[in-house]
């Protein structure tokens, strides 16, 4: 009897370990707060940015290649523009958008988006909410309002669409709604745009032709509030918690 005990004990420790060791293993790089995350298809780094001004350049294993302070800022989410050269970061707070050199990480402009579309406040001046995600697909640059609210409420949860940072102020070329809120991370990848929830613990797919969400999975508990895809399948995820984590897709199942 005292021995099935110890083998049964014995077993349940090592299910225990390689639980945790599943786990864990998803966790490439330890940064602290880290809210945003891109892939760079022209040199395969990642690019990430904290909530406190920082800002990192990665390798798809985890290596931080280069880190630099830019400043008293609230960083929310990063977007790679290498046809521009040019990395674009959210700051919350001020609602802006930083543009970044990528290589010597130098502050090239701050672009101020209006606040209003249509006659419509969509980005309203709040503590506790504000620009979070942001990608790009050709010259349109998609952000997402964080919130708990969806439209109409009056500081809704929605993505807005601007294509002109050429002065130091823009507007809102376009409203989508998705219909869920806390969107906290967003990627244009092969035509859809995905977006994550940081409350609802998922990844939605959004159909661009369709103007509708198509596809959706749960994710593992942790805050999300960056995702981006590589050029092999693979899926990183920007955890406010402190890391970067990296998944296969079929892991993830979107």
């Amino acid at each position: 009897m005292a021995i099935k005990i110890i083998l049964l004990l014995t077993t349940l420790f090592v299910l225990s370990c390689s639980c945790a060791n599943t786990k864990k293993s998803h966790t490439i790089a330890k940064i602290s707060e880290a809210s945003g995350i891109c892939f760079d298809k022209i040199s395969k780094n990642l690019f990430v940015v904290g909530d406190e001004g920082y800002l990192y350049k990665l390798d798809t294993t985890g290596n931080i290649l280069q880190s630099k302070h830019l400043g008293d800022y609230d960083f929310e989410g990063i977007a790679c523009d290498p046809k521009n050269n040019r990395l674009l970061l959210a700051v919350e707070g001020k609602d802006n958008i930083l543009i970044v050199n990528p290589k010597h990480f130098r502050i090239q402009k701050e672009v101020n988006i209006k606040r209003s579309f249509h006659h419509e406040k969509l980005l309203v001046k709040d503590k506790k909410h504000g620009l979070e995600g942001i990608t790009i697909h050709d010259k349109d640059i998609y952000l997402s309002n964080q919130s708990k609210h969806r439209y109409p409420h009056k500081d809704p949860s929605v993505i807005i669409k601007v294509n002109d940072l050429r002065s130091l102020k823009t507007t809102i070329k376009e409203r989508i709604d998705p219909r869920r809120i806390d969107i906290s991370g967003l990627d244009y990848h092969e035509g859809f745009l995905y977006m994550v929830s940081d409350t609802l613990d998922k990844v939605f797919r959004f159909n661009m032709t369709t103007h509708k969400i198509d596809k959706s999975a749960k994710l593992p508990k942790f805050a999300q509030e960056g995702i981006t895809f590589d050029d092999q399948d693979n899926i990183y995820f920007a955890n406010d918690k402190g890391s970067v984590l990296k998944y296969k897709r079929e892991e993830i199942g979107i």
